[in-house]
């Protein structure tokens, strides 16, 4: 009870600062690894000329290590392109290198499962490509890729633990900042652990039952 009272609540406050962190470059990261996801597939499906560079991009950033792309954009990057000039967005943009690279193949699988027979409807009633895709195979393999989305930024926020090799103040920064200050790992490191064991828990269980809601209400499952 004297390390809680001690370390773990009067350094609530750290702990609240890492956490905000930790969540700003999880969002930041999924939305941007959502758009470079989607482009890269878009590419690779309907893209001839660029299939191949398409396909070389996303099997890099899914088999390369998270620790590698993490050092590689903040060491590397600012050299080639002058960018990311801080360690904030070093972390999240390695974080949405790696998850576009499995989201590009969510996304591939999730629109190759549209049965070819809509596609050939929507063109019989007139409707162009483009529209085809937005109003018929864009939602429902939204729908279908919806778990796997899901799942993909739970990922991501555990994998964000990492950006604190890179001095980035999340949650797991403090933590070790902590640890390094009181020497009391057993208790500090639990706290955290507790900490990202009940936010993957409410974060998984909140996506499924949107997830469910939204199946059900397109009739995707029986109620």
């Amino acid at each position: 009870m004297d390390v809680w009272n001690t370390i773990i609540l009067k350094n609530l406050h750290l702990f609240g600062e890492g956490l905000w962190v930790t969540a700003q470059i999880s969002v930041i990261g999924f939305t941007v690894a959502c758009v470079l996801g989607m482009a890269s597939c878009l590419v690779r499906l309907y893209v001839r000329p660029l299939r191949i560079p398409a396909t070389v991009l996303i099997e890099f950033c899914r088999n390369t290590p998270i620790y590698v792309q993490l050092l590689w954009v903040n060491y590397v990057w600012p050299d080639l392109f002058g960018w990311p000039q801080s360690f904030f967005a070093a972390g999240w943009m390695a974080l949405a290198l790696q998850s576009s690279g499995y989201l590009a193949e969510t996304f591939r699988s999730g629109i190759e499962g549209i049965a070819r027979g809509q596609v050939e409807a929507a063109h019989s009633l007139g409707m162009s490509p483009v529209r085809t895709f937005r109003s018929v195979v864009l939602p429902q393999a939204l729908l279908n890729m919806a778990p796997s989305i899901m799942n993909q930024f739970l990922v991501l926020v555990k994998s964000s633990t990492l950006v604190s090799i890179i001095a980035v103040p999340d949650l797991m920064y403090q933590a070790m900042r902590l640890t390094a200050i009181w020497f009391q790992p057993i208790e500090i490191l639990s706290f955290t652990a507790f900490l990202y064991i009940l936010i993957v828990f409410c974060l998984s269980h909140a996506f499924k039952v949107y997830a469910d809601r939204l199946r059900e209400r397109f009739g995707l499952v029986l109620p």
